[in-house]
């Protein structure tokens, strides 16, 4: 898949499948659109080209409202849409004086002279240009015009209830990963880097590493503590010759289970929200690695213990509960 930073930096195609949207969480509903993207493309001999925004224009357009949090970063959409094997994806800036731009002259100057769109397929939702006006039948008027088909995709389902990023991002802020992960088709993920702590953990017996996540947008769940799988890379873990009996993942990253705890570790009166990682069968130094770990269950709220031998029988049972849950 080829990555575009801005529409300038991309050629305009001969027969270009395209649609359009944030995608943000890349969730079950947007899976949908893609896949069908992907196959018409393939279908007629054409190229699949998928237009998205960054900053989330929700950013933009409300600034005073500081509460809006993604699911994924741009680079962890991306990586997802690559796997869902797409050709080409534009990544616009979003800025006020995009917004505003007129529906039809959106369509006019971005879709058919710069990308050289024949064929789009849209969700059952989608609004854009200025006040978000343009919609289905806009589009449909102008592909009569220009040249180009439109295909609606319908609403799409889970146990009864429509999908959507919203409602991904009201269940990890509740906890709830396992609805999450059934709306989004894969588990929900934290990437960052290992950085130190204060080493508490591992006087206690559960040691953990810390982890920074670059950026301030990215969701992080509610407070409390979950099962998780750890990812990380072999070639750094291959000099410290802690690779023997892990398994790999689809992309050759080493995997660990381990539980995450997320919060402000009350027991010691801690004053910063802190993302914390237990990986078990595993006790090598590695600051500065970046790692992956993916949230699999809900353990429990945080709560503040009476002292540090309180909170170690508690974690020795958040173990053994997470164990239980691998093993079922």
């Amino acid at each position: 898949m080829k990555i575009y930073n801005n529409l300038s930096d991309f050629k305009k195609l001969d027969n270009a499948i395209v649609t359009i949207g944030t995608f943000d969480g890349v969730h079950f509903g947007h899976q949908k659109i893609i896949k069908q993207l992907v196959q018409k493309a393939k279908a007629d001999n054409g190229e699949s080209v998928i237009l998205t925004f960054f900053p989330h224009p929700r950013m933009i357009i409300d600034p005073e409202n500081q509460d809006l949090k993604m699911i994924n970063t741009i680079n962890e959409k991306a990586a997802i849409l690559k796997g869902l094997g797409v050709d080409h994806l534009i990544i616009t800036p979003f800025t006020r004086d995009f917004s505003n731009q007129l529906p039809e002259d959106y369509i006019k100057n971005i879709l058919v002279d710069h990308i050289g769109t024949k064929h789009i397929i849209i969700g059952y939702d989608h609004r854009f240009g200025k006040d978000r006006s343009g919609n289905l039948n806009v589009l449909k008027a102008a592909g009569i015009h220009f040249g180009f088909t439109v295909e609606e995709i319908m609403e799409q389902d889970i146990h009864d209830v429509a999908v959507s990023s919203t409602k991904i991002r009201e269940a990890l802020l509740a906890g709830d990963v396992g609805l999450a992960n059934d709306y989004l088709g894969y588990p929900f993920s934290i990437f960052g880097r290992v950085i130190k702590g204060d080493k508490i953990g591992r006087t206690i017996g559960f040691p953990t590493a810390n982890i920074f996540v670059e950026e301030t947008y990215k969701l992080i769940p509610s407070d409390g503590i979950y099962a998780v799988t750890v990812e990380m890379s072999p070639e750094f873990n291959e000099e410290l010759g802690s690779t023997s009996g892990h398994p790999t993942s689809d992309s050759g990253l080493l995997t660990y289970k381990g539980m995450a705890y997320i919060g402000q570790r009350p027991t010691i009166n801690g004053m910063t929200r802190n993302i914390e990682v237990n990986i078990f069968d595993f006790n090598q130094e590695i600051y500065g690695q970046d790692i992956k770990m993916n949230f699999l269950k809900f353990l429990r709220h945080d709560v503040k213990f009476t002292g540090l031998e309180a909170l170690t029988v508690q974690l020795q049972k958040d173990k053994e509960a997470t164990l239980a849950y691998f093993s079922s």
